[in-house]
């Protein structure tokens, strides 16, 4: 199943698969910029699914062996697909872009951050 960055969410079951993506204004894209997917449940800290300033090389634990991030340069466009779905996969998926600079790793935090998209909520059923 594949989901792009649109109003509504997505609902999968325990255990399913989705890709999701979202586009990065040309404005902001740009060679080696840092990009990422962030998380955000209900009553949780937004959290990091996995960041890069090329290939995406830093994954959460939780994303791991699970999850696979990727950009494509020419369309500005980040996805990411998850794989083997939980419940606890909940949440809105929100794809980042930094034109700050410094290191680009998910333990610098969201604050360097200063574009966000709109998000895909993603729910998972059991």
């Amino acid at each position: 199943q594949e989901q792009s960055e649109e109003p509504g969410g997505v609902s999968v079951r325990t255990g399913g698969s989705l890709r999701i993506s979202c586009v990065v204004p040309p404005a902001i894209y740009f060679r080696n910029v840092c990009v990422a997917w962030f998380r955000e449940a209900p009553g949780k800290e937004r959290e990091g699914v996995a960041i890069g300033d090329h290939d995406f090389t830093d994954y959460a634990a939780f994303a791991k062996g699970r999850f696979t991030a990727s950009r494509d340069d020419p369309k500005n466009t980040l996805s990411l697909e998850m794989n083997n779905l939980k419940v606890e996969d909940t949440a809105q998926y929100i794809c980042a872009a930094s034109r700050v600079g410094g290191r680009c790793a998910l333990d610098v935090g969201y604050g360097m951050f200063d574009y966000w998209g709109q998000g895909t909520q993603v729910t998972v059923v059991s």
